[in-house]
């Protein structure tokens, strides 16, 4: 079907597949509206623009999903490993088919550069291929018995439904990176995207359902998070939740996973040290500064917020950085620019007050420090050196592309104010000193610690962070742990 002979809003979309756009939820196989015809309305960030309405469902129609959910469990999983892992790896091939498509989705609803959306499509079929080849493993552990008449064996068999409330930031790999864990490890889901980004979520779910996964066993839900979630935190059928998002919804559902002690995944808040000694080559941590910060437009959990720079090299940093900040260009998603627009309208103003507070408390503005004229959610890459210690954007995650740098005397105390944070998710540190990375490696709060670099995640890594930024991992053999119970099996062979 060519362009022209879309319907007027599936000519925004401009889709070589309009199929995969959605607008009901999907539940049991089937594409589903609210019984009152309820919707949410999406608009593009970069425009204001409409692009549709989609199901804003019911506390009871949540709740029929994990039915459906339920019901679905037995038989799949009662399936071959290698059977999930067939379905799985088509599921993946079917996403890298349609890659253009997705990409398009994505950078339309959620407003990230559209190479950035293409590799952010690479990034979440990448966890699909991994956990196909995962569904495979082996799952039983033989253990030298303690009895002398006895054989024992440790089994791991699959929780049972399995929750999945991805965020608006990664719309597409937080849904393939929990999901495809849950479902390969043998549970049934159902997932609640973001109702900023709900789109991409029902793409993969019809592509799913081309790979050939059961009814019931992958459901997608989509309206008011509140209204959909409350009914699966207090089902004692939904025995497994995962969450990315901000560290205070993760706390409230923490809470609500109390009654039925459901197993939990919360990939929460990041607040990011990026650290740079004296000895490092100054043009790499320069280049790795400015991925680490403006990535997704700073809208990324692992963005760098905080810029510790040791003082012979931080006047020459901050020109640096500075310099390399200008050069960044703006702009609509599909022009492929550096930095797209903001969210909302609550993340530009955040930036708004992390600047103004910097500035009240003495900070240098080096670049940037406003709303760009692209678009009222558009705004500047900026810079901020002179940081105090007491400056908000020092304590909360900024998210948004704001970057504060500020100078440190030595090892011990630059060490020491990293790890002052509720937060601990990734820290990044460039030095040359062999010794000094062990050193920071231990020293360091923070569940991953990237050594002159800044991309560190991949299906085959345990994403995570300590403290305050979650429980868990992702990715990983470990990624399969929360979805599976621990079977201890005992067999008398007297």
């Amino acid at each position: 079907m060519s362009v022209a002979e879309l319907a007027p809003e599936e000519t925004t979309w401009a889709l070589t597949q309009p199929a995969l756009l959605h607008h009901e939820s999907y539940i049991d196989g089937r594409w589903i509206a609210a019984a009152d015809d309820k919707r949410i309305a999406v608009t593009n960030p970069a425009d204001g623009s409409d692009l549709g309405k989609v199901a804003s469902l019911s506390p009871a129609e949540s709740t029929k999903a994990v039915d459906t959910a339920d019901a679905a469990f037995k038989n799949w999983s009662s399936l071959l490993p290698q059977q999930r892992a067939a379905i799985l790896r088509r599921w993946f091939e079917l996403i890298l088919e349609h890659k253009e498509d997705l990409a398009r989705i994505m950078t339309l609803e959620q407003g990230k550069p559209i190479s950035e959306a293409r590799g952010e499509i690479d990034y979440g079929a990448s966890f699909v291929e991994f956990y196909a080849e995962e569904a495979k493993r082996p799952n039983i552990e033989n253990v030298t018995s303690h009895l002398a008449d006895a054989e024992v064996e440790v089994w791991r068999e699959p929780v049972g439904v399995a929750a999945m409330i991805t965020p608006w930031n990664f719309p597409s790999a937080m849904l393939t990176r929990k999901a495809a864990a849950a479902l390969a490890a043998g549970c049934t889901i159902v997932a609640h995207p973001s109702g900023e980004t709900p789109f991409s979520a029902l793409a993969l779910a019809e592509l799913a359902e081309r790979a050939g996964f059961p009814a019931g066993v992958f459901n997608v839900v989509t309206g008011d998070a509140a209204t959909i979630v409350g009914p699966w935190m207090s089902d004692p059928r939904v025995r497994a939740v995962s969450f990315t998002g901000s560290t205070g919804i993760g706390k409230l559902l923490y809470a609500q996973a109390a009654d039925t002690v459901k197993r939990l995944v919360l990939e929460l808040g990041g607040h990011a040290p990026f650290i740079v000694f004296q000895d490092a080559d100054l043009d790499l941590a320069v280049e790795e500064a400015i991925k680490a910060k403006f990535a997704t437009s700073g809208q990324d959990c692992l963005g760098a917020n905080r810029f510790y720079i040791e003082k012979p090299i931080y006047e020459e940093f901050c020109r640096r950085f500075a310099e390399q900040t200008a050069r960044l260009t703006i702009g609509s998603g599909f022009d492929d620019p550096d930095i797209g627009p903001l969210m909302n309208e609550k993340a530009v103003a955040k930036q708004e007050e992390h600047v103004a507070d910097a500035l009240a408390q003495g900070a240098r503005l080096l670049i940037g420090g406003k709303r760009d004229n692209a678009g009222p959610l558009f705004y500047q890459p900026t810079v901020l050196a002179d940081v105090s210690s007491d400056a908000l954007i020092m304590h909360e995650e900024t998210f948004g592309p704001v970057a504060a740098i500020t100078s440190f005397d030595d090892e011990m105390s630059v060490f020491q104010q990293a790890n002052d944070t509720e937060y601990g998710l990734v820290a990044y540190v460039h030095t040359q000193d062999p010794r000094r990375i062990y050193r920071a490696s231990r020293a360091l709060q923070f569940g991953m610690v990237a050594i002159n670099r800044t991309k560190v995640t991949g299906a085959p890594i345990p994403f995570g962070g300590m403290k305050q930024s979650g429980l868990a991992r992702e990715g990983s053999r470990l990624g399969l742990e929360a979805f599976t119970d621990v079977k201890y099996v005992c067999r008398d062979w007297a």
